[in-house]
């Protein structure tokens, strides 16, 4: 099962088993990450999932889908490697996994 490094905001971080299949929010709210609410339960309709994916898995991720481009611009903080952890699918090449939760959500 891939694992999934969650790093909060006060640099707490947290491995956590994610099948998959499941998205990185799904895992995240299952698990209680910090920082991580997921207002509308995965279904893209707000920024309160958001993470920053880490520089060295920012290319194995991929990019954001028009729908979820539209949805960051109500992010806090947006950066290069910003996502909403519900549109991020959890792969076996996504094994190993670092995304960090943002001090706040939008």
């Amino acid at each position: 099962m891939p694992k999934i490094t969650y790093v909060t905001a006060d640099g707490a971080r947290t491995d956590v088993d994610a099948p998959v299949g499941s998205t990185v929010m799904e895992n995240a709210i299952k698990n209680m990450i910090q920082g991580i609410e997921a207002e509308c339960g995965g279904a893209c309709a707000c920024a309160t999932c958001h993470v920053y994916v880490d520089d060295a898995w920012a290319d194995k991720v991929g990019s954001p889908e028009p729908m979820e481009e539209d949805m960051l611009d109500f992010a806090y903080d947006v950066k290069p490697t910003s996502r909403l952890s519900c549109q991020v699918k959890v792969t076996e090449d996504l094994d190993g996994l670092v995304v960090h939760v943002p001090e706040r959500q939008a």
